[in-house]
């Protein structure tokens, strides 16, 4: 016996990229199963991209991506309220994409890091080769 473990036929009617027959291969899952991220660290990730996911926060950290700003003026390039800037800049910070500094009275704020800006430049270099929604 081979290192398929469970195998089901599949009925009629079956999805477009299903397989025909289900079928598992233990090894390969075990290998993979063993080297996936642990909870935890794919609860911080998938917190990072959903923070990515809003356009009006990716707006604000694609505007971040070429300097740094204050919040009035991330308002207006975002066309919110200096309120609703503020609201999305928290959430920003809480998943640690990005970061302020005081200046006076002005709070700036910039990307954390190289890492946020590479994924910006990857999200858009994939929906510019028509990765995505259309």
């Amino acid at each position: 016996m081979n290192e398929r473990s469970h195998t089901e036929s599949r009925n009629a009617g079956q999805l477009d990229g299903e397989c025909a027959r289900y079928e598992t291969d233990a090894s390969a899952v075990s290998r993979v199963s063993a080297a996936l991220a642990d909870t935890s660290r794919t609860e911080r990730v998938t917190a990072i991209f959903s923070a990515l996911s809003d356009p009006t926060r990716f707006r604000i950290l694609n505007a971040l991506a070429l300097e740094e700003l204050c919040v009035c003026d991330l308002a207006e390039i975002a066309g919110v309220s200096q309120s609703g800037v503020s609201h999305q800049l928290r959430l920003l910070r809480e998943r640690g994409l990005v970061a302020f500094r005081r200046d006076g009275n002005r709070a700036v704020y910039r990307l954390a890091d190289d890492h946020v800006r590479t994924l910006l430049a990857q999200g858009l270099a994939h929906a510019d080769e028509g990765g995505g929604i259309s």
